[in-house]
């Protein structure tokens, strides 16, 4: 992923209006991220936990969507699995975002939603860069996980701006 700019991730909204985008807490370290290693770039907010962000490139640029964090369920182990990177995780290593849709579809209420790796770091577990604990074996090369990573978020993106 190319590094992006405070300016360039808070343009890249779809899913929110200008003063939230310009609102948004923008991680304060973009210039240490490993951008070389990042399909998206994903954070969620320290002052708000139930709020996270995801910027992804596209043909069109970088698209930025706003995502509401579920509550997490307490007092179980569970296994569950990103939807988009397929890694597993042990109790609340993945939560279900959900991102209110663009445009009229989005201020009528409708949203879509995931789940996916609670910290955002999908790009780090594919590479393993990151561990969430044993993965389960596949055949796949880390080329061709990282594919069905981006073309799964491409897809989910869609979804949020159709």
């Amino acid at each position: 992923m190319l590094a992006l700019t405070e300016r360039a991730i808070r343009a890249s909204f779809v899913n929110c209006t200008q003063g939230e985008a310009k609102r948004l807490a923008v991680p304060s370290d973009l210039q240490t991220h490993p951008w070389d290693d990042l399909d998206f770039l994903g954070w969620r907010d320290p002052a708000a936990p139930q709020r996270a962000y995801l910027i992804a490139e596209t043909d069109d640029g970088p698209v930025g969507v706003a995502l509401r964090v579920a509550p997490q369920q307490t007092g179980s182990t569970r296994r569950s699995m990103c939807s988009l990177c397929l890694t597993t995780h042990t109790g609340d290593g993945v939560s279900l975002m959900t991102a209110r849709k663009a445009g009229r579809e989005g201020r009528q209420g409708n949203s879509v939603g995931a789940y996916v790796c609670s910290d955002l770091a999908c790009s780090l577990y594919l590479r393993g860069r990151k561990h969430a604990g044993p993965r389960m074996h596949e055949t796949l090369s880390v080329e061709e996980k990282i594919e069905r990573t981006r073309t799964t978020l491409a897809a989910f993106l869609r979804k949020v701006t159709e």
